[in-house]
């Protein structure tokens, strides 16, 4: 064999496992979003299954994009019930940064997200596949987002007999959740409240139909924790 073809094929076995190599290195390092809004709802309306249950299905759709290395945890808060204590959304989604998945970042950190300087929006919030969520305006409105909480990211505590929770996410029926606005626009007489992405008004019930009423497809943001 001539000391040309062994150098070309050298050449050959050493591109193939550069590339092979780099193939490698993307698929260990997998899809870089750690934040969007759910495509769909798992099909029980307010009902998720609980926390455990929410944060599941952020995970599995995360998987399906590709992101499925990291922790997913769902922005949702719940009430003190069983012996366990209340639970504020901002507490169980990790310490930022933030990006969609366009590479966007929607927030350095939980103080950030939280702050008029966030840059979650309908451009922005977008789903595991990078698609826009429909809102206020387009022919079907989807722009009631499920959170349970308050501006600043914790409990929107109901008052007593009532509900901002949908009965800690395991309700498909009756009950309510407090949305925000994905797309910071809507009918609220409060436009402080109508501009949250987080907070904005508590929705008609919790079945899919009864959130359809209010302008939600039950669906929800999830964060990467790590």
């Amino acid at each position: 064999m001539s000391s040309r073809l062994l150098l070309s094929t050298g050449a050959a076995v050493a591109a193939t496992a550069l590339i092979i190599g780099c193939g490698a290195m993307r698929s260990s390092s997998g899809n870089p979003m750690s934040f969007f809004i759910t495509s769909a709802n798992p099909g029980k309306g307010g009902d998720l299954g609980g926390l455990a249950g929410a944060d599941r299905f952020c995970q599995s759709l995360a998987t399906s994009a590709g992101a499925g290395n990291k922790t997913w945890r769902a922005y949702l808060s719940t009430t003190a019930a069983n012996g366990q204590p209340a639970v504020n959304a901002r507490d169980r989604i990790g310490t930022g940064p933030w990006t969609n998945a366009k590479g966007v970042v929607v927030a350095t950190s939980v103080a950030d997200l939280h702050s008029a300087n966030a840059k979650v929006g309908k451009d922005t919030s977008l789903t595991e596949k990078g698609e826009v969520v429909s809102g206020f305006g387009d022919p079907v409105n989807r722009h009631d987002i499920l959170t349970g909480s308050r501006p600043d990211g914790t409990l929107a505590a109901p008052d007593p007999g009532k509900d901002t929770t949908c009965g800690n996410w395991t309700k498909s029926d009756g009950g309510s959740a407090i949305v925000g606005h994905h797309d910071h626009k809507g009918t609220n007489p409060d436009p402080v409240a109508n501009a949250s992405w987080n907070s904005s008004h508590g929705t008609r019930g919790c079945s899919v139909d009864q959130l359809k009423m209010s302008g939600s497809a039950g669906l929800m943001y999830c964060f990467a924790a790590n």
